[in-house]
């Protein structure tokens, strides 16, 4: 199965959602479904390389890239980067910067979508 994961909540709001969201994306891959994350709104922290904030239990940006040596393709919402000022140096070389169309394409070719 190809599942989209759209991440679009603040990563380290005190909650375990993008958490989650990883360990699923990663527990899909292991079982061999094929993932695409779109990373979005407030979730484009995560593709920060130093967004880890002190006293933090899981690195969710290492988990993010561990998931793409696994076979995930990661794409990022440049339109939102912009928008939180986040350079291009800043992102993890993992994730590709990508717009709405790429969004929309990923949406037509998954056979499910699930948004974090």
């Amino acid at each position: 199965m190809k599942l989209l994961v759209i991440l679009s909540s603040r990563p380290y709001d005190g909650t375990d959602v993008i958490w989650n969201a990883i360990r699923l994306i990663d527990t899909a891959l292991v079982e061999g479904h094929r993932v695409n994350v779109f990373v979005m709104n407030d979730a484009v922290d995560v593709v920060r390389g130093d967004s880890k904030p002190e006293g933090a239990e899981f690195d969710l940006t290492n988990m993010l890239i561990e998931s793409t040596k696994r076979g995930s393709k990661v794409k990022i919402c440049t339109t939102c980067v912009n928008r939180c000022g986040i350079k291009k140096g800043e992102i993890i070389s993992e994730a590709k910067l990508a717009g709405m169309s790429d969004l929309v394409k990923w949406i037509e070719e998954a056979d499910k979508t699930i948004t974090f």
